[in-house]
């Protein structure tokens, strides 16, 4: 055994910054959305995150309801963009909602009703040919659940 090790304490660490997660909902305006230190505590910072995240939201829903077999160069390859797009939107929105700050999951919700009833709703004078159909003659109205 080495006798002559050094038996001094460890240097102390630096003072570590707090952040503001929670694995239950919490409400208040001190969270941590998609980014480190945003928004923060800033209240005009909080009311911008609410914003993207409910743009976030219709924007999804909007590129949801477009169908792309109308186009007929480079079929294949618009749809493989613009699902990529859609994907990463949805991505992005449920690592907001995995901040679980409460106004950031009614933002996101509120965003994507609000888009459905714009772009996907008959509400607005949708037609039935505007729908997806499944292959089989009946159109569904979410795109992606269709079986």
């Amino acid at each position: 055994m080495d006798h002559n090790m050094d038996m001094s304490p460890p240097p102390p660490m630096a003072p570590m910054k707090k952040h503001y997660t929670s694995m239950t909902f919490f409400w208040g305006r001190k969270a941590e959305v998609l980014f480190t230190d945003w928004p923060g505590d800033r209240r005009g910072m909080y009311a911008l995150a609410l914003i993207v995240v409910f743009l976030l939201g219709v924007v999804t829903e909007m590129i949801s309801s477009h169908r792309m077999d109308r186009l007929t160069h480079k079929k294949g390859l618009a749809q493989t963009a613009v699902h990529t797009l859609r994907v990463g939107l949805m991505y992005l929105l449920m690592l907001a909602v995995m901040s679980f700050n409460g106004g950031i999951f009614i933002a996101a919700c509120v965003g994507h009703a609000v888009g459905f009833l714009l772009f996907r709703s008959k509400i607005f004078g949708k037609q039935e040919e505007e729908r997806v159909s499944d292959g089989g003659g009946k159109y569904c109205d979410l795109p992606p659940t269709c079986c």
